[in-house]
């Protein structure tokens, strides 16, 4: 049955419904700005526990939690499918899988990773593929193909162990091809990587509308956060060549990418989008929501909101105003939002540099807050350190408060500010504390700039344009002509965030 374009399956990973922040608020204005469409939330998420931290609004008729760890479910916690295949089947299987891995592995020879990964998702999707994966045959391939000479992977000499890791990392990583689709819908993944595994699947077999939307650089953040992990290299590679040729064959495949800035547009054609399937659609805030701020705090203040994770780069933030309180001694940094589960000895190392720089007097964690529009005007210049961004929602709300920000160049920040603030390199806190102390030396050019930010806000990256853009994508995907709903009246006011609730008065920070 073909999608009427008010009909979409929403597919998220690790963010909407179960976490707070950039992504999942961009999520919620979407479900609420458009009553009229019908979502069915697939989340995939850790355990399958997590609990639903927003309030889902009507249209929201299902939700599903889809784990990727623990024991498997569905099809695949059935006895008959704990078998791995055997005789002609597992010869089969063997011949698909040593060629997926070759495609991960070994670029040059020629084997196709879209191909293997359909393969694979036919196994999935009949309960068959957790078992395969854990046969012994499957881990003799991946160390034949590790320990080929003309592999780099060789060299390193990997082991059993290794390849017992590989292979379980694989295999949750791959448990999204088992979820199903609706057919009549638009399949939206709201990030590149994972999300995208149901959504290709639905594409290639029943012939789903594949929408993907890009925050952050799926891809590169991945490289990034593997530089810390603790597994051997051979694995790195093998896990890093999986999330290459997934990213790489979800821009080829997606009937539409639309990117939420410039900056990412360029890195999917790089990665082989076509640019004729590529539509910029920036984030937007309701400029009713962020009205200008009131007056400056008396002290000398810099004001940070988000999630305190590595990926913020607090440390960097930290660094600088040490750096500028040393030439202003009253200079205060507030820093608002929340420690997601497990970031707790993130912020434990951040208090240890603020104690290791004598800065801990100034600097105060002022954790989750009801009204983050005031988080913004409780600063005099609004902070933004972060090593990877989309198209930050925390950059565009401040502007809309009318403050002026320093930022890093990260993702689509430039684009973002304009002329309206500064922008510095990522992890260079004495730059960063050179813009803050100018501007906080400067309240003319701090207000200038703030004028000229909220009206870029109003001009270019207001909510109702953001929404409306994707209305008409859905309707464009499912082959229907444009639909003139008009938007609901003073629907923003019911964002329930809990960083966004009473958002247009009441309570004080101070």
């Amino acid at each position: 049955m073909p999608s009427s374009g008010r009909h979409v399956t929403m597919l998220t990973e690790g963010t909407y419904p179960h976490v707070h922040g950039g992504v999942s608020t961009w999520c919620d204005q979407l479900v609420r700005g458009m009553p009229e469409v019908d979502f069915n939330v697939l989340a995939l998420t850790g355990s399958g526990r997590e609990p639903i931290t927003w309030e889902l609004p009507p249209n929201v008729y299902r939700h599903t939690s889809f784990p990727l760890w623990g024991a498997p479910q569905g099809p695949a916690a059935l006895t008959g499918a704990r078998r791995p295949p055997r005789g002609r089947d597992g010869r089969r299987f063997t011949d698909t899988y040593e060629r997926f891995l070759l495609a991960l592995l070994d670029p040059d020879a020629g084997c196709d990773f879209g191909e293997g990964l359909y393969a694979l998702a036919e196994l999935a999707r009949r309960g068959r593929l957790t078992a395969a994966l854990r046969s012994e045959r499957v881990l003799r391939a991946l160390m034949w193909i590790w320990s080929m000479p003309h592999l780099p992977t060789a060299a390193a000499r990997p082991t059993v162990h290794d390849a017992l890791t590989a292979t379980d990392l694989l295999e949750h990583a791959l448990r999204p091809l088992a979820a199903r689709v609706p057919d009549d819908c638009v399949a939206h993944a709201v990030s590149s990587g994972l999300a995208t595994l149901p959504a290709l699947a639905a594409q290639h077999f029943e012939g789903v509308p594949f929408l993907l939307t890009e925050h952050g650089i799926y891809l590169r953040e991945r490289y990034l956060g593997y530089r810390t992990e603790a597994q051997r290299w051979p694995v790195k590679v093998l896990m890093l060549g999986f999330y290459r040729e997934l990213n790489s064959l979800g821009y080829r495949k997606a009937d539409l990418i639309t990117p939420c800035n410039q900056y990412n547009r360029r890195w999917e054609e790089r990665g082989g989008a076509p640019a004729d399937r590529i539509r910029t659609v920036y984030n937007g805030v309701d400029p009713r929501a962020f009205p200008f701020a009131d007056a400056e705090p008396e002290v000398p203040t810099l004001s940070w909101a988000g999630r305190i994770d590595p990926i913020k780069d607090l440390e960097t933030l930290v660094r600088a105003y040490a750096i500028a309180r040393a030439e202003l001694p009253e200079l205060r940094l507030r820093l608002f939002g929340p420690v997601p589960a497990g970031g707790e000895d993130y912020r434990t190392r951040l208090e240890k540099l603020a104690a290791e720089l004598g800065v801990t007097d100034g600097v105060t964690f002022e954790g989750r807050i009801s009204d983050v529009a005031r988080a913004y005007a409780a600063g005099n210049v609004v902070m933004l350190s972060s090593i990877s961004e989309g198209f930050p929602f925390s950059l565009i709300e401040a502007m809309s408060c009318g403050r002026a920000t320093v930022s890093t160049d990260v993702g689509g920040v430039r684009e973002a500010v304009g002329d309206t603030g500064i922008v510095v390199p990522p992890r260079e806190p004495a730059v960063m504390a050179a813009a803050v102390t100018d501007l906080l030396r400067d309240g003319e050019r701090r207000a200038e700039l703030g004028r000229r930010a909220r009206q870029r806000v109003v001009d270019r990256f207001t909510l109702h344009r953001s929404v409306d853009g994707f209305r008409r994508i859905y309707r464009e995907l499912a082959g229907r002509p444009a639909d003139p709903a008009p938007e609901p009246a003073d629907w923003t006011v019911r964002l329930t965030d809990p960083w966004r609730q009473e958002l247009v008065g009441g309570g004080s920070l101070s």
